[in-house]
């Protein structure tokens, strides 16, 4: 796959990851929900999709608005990256399908995290596995959790278990 490196600069994972956690700054604040940000980016780096969470207003999350916002068909995603500020959740109430189904299902070959799911509403997310296990590449960049829990720091105990 082309168009993507670690480290800082243009192009990087550590860029559009900023980018995602940037973007969950939009999300209308909620005491039930995280605000998570994603981009969809192409093999070749170019954006094809974002979206935040509630951003329609109502229960969307980050993953399902970006891909929403490709439409029908979505050829070519396998060489694609999504990124997210916090890990696709596997259950979901408000939903019968949660991110990491979604993922799957638009055949997304690659996943960069920010943010591992805390326990606060989900006590066992397993995102990043369930992904792994489907052959999806997944990289947690842990450091950019901290960026991802600051937006979020309202839902939040203090202290270090606080995600």
């Amino acid at each position: 796959m082309t168009g993507r490196r670690d480290g800082p600069g243009p192009g990087s994972d550590t860029e559009w990851l900023r980018r995602a956690v940037d973007l969950s700054r939009r999300c209308p604040p909620s005491p039930t929900a995280f605000s998570v940000g994603a981009i969809l980016v192409a093999a070749d780096g170019r954006e094809l999709a974002r979206g935040y969470s509630r951003q329609d207003g109502g229960r969307v999350h980050a993953e399902e608005a970006a891909l929403r916002s490709l439409g029908q068909p979505r050829p070519g995603l396998r060489d694609a990256t999504l990124y997210t500020s916090l890990e696709p959740c596997t259950r979901r109430a408000s939903s019968p399908s949660p991110c990491t189904r979604l993922v799957l299902e638009a055949g997304i070959g690659r996943v960069v995290v920010a943010w591992r799911e805390p326990p606060l509403f989900v006590a066992d997310c397993t995102g990043v596995e369930t992904l792994r296990a489907a052959g999806v590449e997944v990289v947690c960049r842990d450091e950019l959790a901290e960026a991802a829990r600051a937006v979020n720091r309202h839902l939040l105990p203090s202290g270090p278990a606080g995600g």
